[in-house]
């Protein structure tokens, strides 16, 4: 089916997903009338495991990650630039430290290969170089550090312009960072687990605002707000009940966010669906919900629109599972990338090879918007993960498989045995793009897609004491780079 065919099909059907014959790996998807193409992998490149920030910290991956377009520059048959890598809250095996919350600038230079090019085996991985050059720590509003010890059952009292925030029992702020945005003036939106709550931080790392989101996902136990995730540090309290009863499930927060193109709107998905609508098992947690927020003043989100996003399934050995979201990007107020994954599968892990790991296309034109109804109260919305029949959902079509066995051979990369440093690792989640203005492609973007490492390594260093991660375990950052066509979005 060419691109021709398939934009027909959508006419006749709403939305398609087709391969095109054209280059290797190419894939298109059709979405409310636009053709989104990926013109496959075009350059790879890691940052060391081992590798220590400017605090003597090893060095964490991409749980977020936004460009700094600012520093974007042609040269030549390469682009160089800079962009902001977020890890989340530490290593963290057996509970959780005081981790000072961070992140991290990235110079880089991009080769890109040419769509379907086959390239010496001593270039595959060198076609994105990244060196750290900065990391910047996170402040609470009154200037001390964050952490990323669990919060227990601490909360710190609301004050100003602040709600009630996660609060360690150190008496520091917890944060569990997952997504970032990076604003014209340099600040930052961090998303994060504990609340789910968006921040705002100024261009030295100290908190401005905190936005709470409904009460339909603030992790409720009995009947008392509880930021604990149940990964308390030693010596710590663990929850009762261990679960919330409501509310984001445990270390299922707020991990996708982004800003639309045009700056006017935040979306912001939670990892996987609420308690109460389906997200105390894992089998029916595939109702999750996207929050639209009015973004003219970052530090007063005024909520406009809500709506659930069904997660894709797939078969888990004849069961069904569900691939939670990891990270967003918005191409307008109606659509967005979505990035969804299976877990405990990939190099550092047993598990050797992912079932499901792709970047869909989530349009939201004809669902039903539940923002300040009932349902951001305590009534579910999908209970057992059941929507209601009173609600339409998004519709959510494939475009981009990272686990495309000949596009990460031509990289000298695969999904699965050997698990080796060239098997992907388990977790994809940060996303970014860049154009790559050339003016005969003007919607064309290089899409940089990074792992989140969990700082696994055997030369660790954090919170003042070494570490070696189990089973061996050494997992560079790595980045994997698309071109990719994406109508419209470069006139917004």
């Amino acid at each position: 089916m060419n691109l021709l065919s398939c934009k027909s099909a959508f006419l006749a059907a709403g939305v398609v997903f087709c391969l095109s014959s054209g280059a290797l790996a190419e894939s298109s998807a059709t979405v409310a009338g636009v053709t989104l193409v990926n013109h496959g992998l075009v350059a790879v490149g890691r940052i060391p495991a081992s590798q220590k920030d400017r605090f003597g910290d090893t060095f964490g991956s991409g749980s977020g990650m936004a460009m700094d377009l600012s520093s974007w520059r042609k040269d030549g048959t390469g682009y160089s630039g800079s962009l902001f890598l977020l890890p989340d809250r530490g290593y963290n095996v057996e509970g959780t430290t005081d981790y000072n919350d961070r992140i991290n600038r990235i110079d880089f230079h991009l080769t890109p290969a040419a769509p379907a090019e086959t390239l010496p085996q001593a270039e595959q991985q060198t076609g994105f170089e990244a060196k750290l050059a900065d990391t910047i720590i996170l402040s609470d509003n009154q200037g001390k550090p964050t952490t990323g010890l669990d919060p227990e059952s601490g909360v710190r009292a609301a004050s100003g312009n602040m709600p009630v925030l996660p609060e360690a029992k150190n008496g520091k702020v917890a944060l569990d960072p997952e997504a970032v945005v990076r604003l014209k003036d340099g600040s930052m939106l961090i998303s994060d687990e504990y609340g789910p709550y968006i921040y705002h931080f100024g261009t030295d790392g100290k908190m401005i605002s905190a936005t709470q989101p409904p009460k339909a996902f603030l992790p409720m136990r009995k009947g008392e707000i509880n930021f604990s995730s149940d990964n308390v540090g030693e010596g710590g309290k663990k929850p009762d009940p261990k679960d919330p009863d409501t509310g984001r499930q445990n270390n299922q927060g707020l991990e996708g966010m982004s800003l639309t193109p045009d700056g006017k709107y935040l979306i912001a998905v939670l990892q996987s669906a609420t308690r109460q609508d389906g997200g105390d098992k894992k089998t029916t947690r595939m109702n999750t919900r996207a929050l639209i927020y009015d973004a003219a003043n970052v530090d007063n989100l005024r909520l406009v629109h809500e709506y659930v996003v069904p997660l894709p399934t797939f078969d888990d050995k004849g069961k069904v599972a569900v691939a939670a979201q990891s990270e967003i990007l918005a191409l307008s107020d109606k659509t967005f990338l979505m990035l969804a994954r299976d877990s405990n599968n990939g190099q550092g892990l047993k598990g050797d090879t992912s079932v499901y790991r792709k970047i869909d296309v989530v349009d939201l034109s004809s669902a039903t918007d539940i923002a300040n109804t009932e349902f951001d109260g305590f009534k579910p919305v999908a209970p057992k993960g059941v929507v209601d029949a009173s609600v339409k959902v998004a519709t959510v079509t494939p475009f981009i498989d990272l686990n495309d066995a000949k596009d990460l051979a031509r990289f000298g990369l695969h999904n699965g045995a050997p698990n080796d440093k060239n098997n992907l690792s388990e977790k994809w989640e940060a996303i970014s793009i860049a154009p790559v203005l050339d003016p005969a492609a003007p919607d064309d973007f290089f899409m940089f897609v990074a792992n989140d490492n969990d700082f696994l390594t055997q030369n660790g260093y954090q919170v003042g004491a070494a570490y070696k991660a189990a089973d061996g375990a050494e997992v560079d950052t790595m980045f994997q780079v698309f071109r990719v066509t994406l109508p419209g979005v470069a006139k917004k």
